[in-house]
This record gives C-alpha cells, sequence and structure tokens, in this order.
C-alpha cells in the first residue's frame, strides 16, 4: 500500500541516476580540441606555423597565429606576392590600398 510522503523505492528516481548531458559531453570535446590544435603546428602554404591563445574577458580563449618572422601573435598571415615568404602584414611591409594611395589623392584635390 502506498502512503502519503512514501517516495516508494530508491532505483527508479532521477535524483540518484548518473545524468549525461550532451552540452557536458560537446564543451569537453570541444576543449580537449583545442588544446591539441595549440600543441600542434599546422602547416599552411608549405610552411609550419604555430598557434597559440589568449583569454578573452568573459574567461573564453582565441586562437592566433605566431608569425614565423617576428613570433608575435596575430589574427591573419599573408603570403609575400613576389617573395613567396609567409608572415604577417608588418614582417611583409604590407599596405592597404587606401593607405598607399591617400596621399596621392588628397595632393590632386588641393
Amino acid at each position: 500500500m502506498i502512503k502519503p510522503y512514501d517516495l516508494g523505492s530508491f532505483n527508479n528516481l532521477v535524483e540518484y541516476s548518473q545524468k549525461i548531458r550532451i552540452d557536458e559531453l560537446v564543451a569537453k570535446a570541444k576543449r580537449e580540441l583545442k588544446v591539441k590544435l595549440v600543441q600542434s603546428i599546422i602547416e599552411a602554404l608549405g610552411t609550419q606555423i604555430k598557434l597559440t591563445t589568449s583569454k578573452t574577458r568573459f574567461n573564453g580563449e582565441r586562437f592566433w597565429f605566431v608569425c614565423p618572422m617576428c613570433n608575435k601573435r596575430v589574427g591573419t598571415l599573408y603570403k609575400h606576392p613576389l617573395e613567396k615568404t609567409i608572415g604577417c602584414r608588418i614582417c611583409l611591409n604590407l599596405q592597404y590600398g587606401k593607405q598607399r594611395f591617400k596621399g596621392m589623392i588628397e595632393a590632386n584635390c588641393l
């Protein structure tokens, strides 16, 4: 007979069962993948490139390339159009088109 406040057998209660949550499994897999990526060296365009991370404001991680020429962390690497070397924009002395022609346009307007 069932009595009031009788929980019955503890074998079939959610509170006593082990939980398997998909979001926790995915988060763990992502963390492990990030660690493996950072520990490995990526080969891009025939050059070995290292990765590094930095912490974000809300306790996350951001990935960065390590420039093979200056060893600084950068978000974008370039392959020089003439020399075929890989590096950051500063190491390769690359400029944006707007930077290069800005003075010429202003000089013609005066």
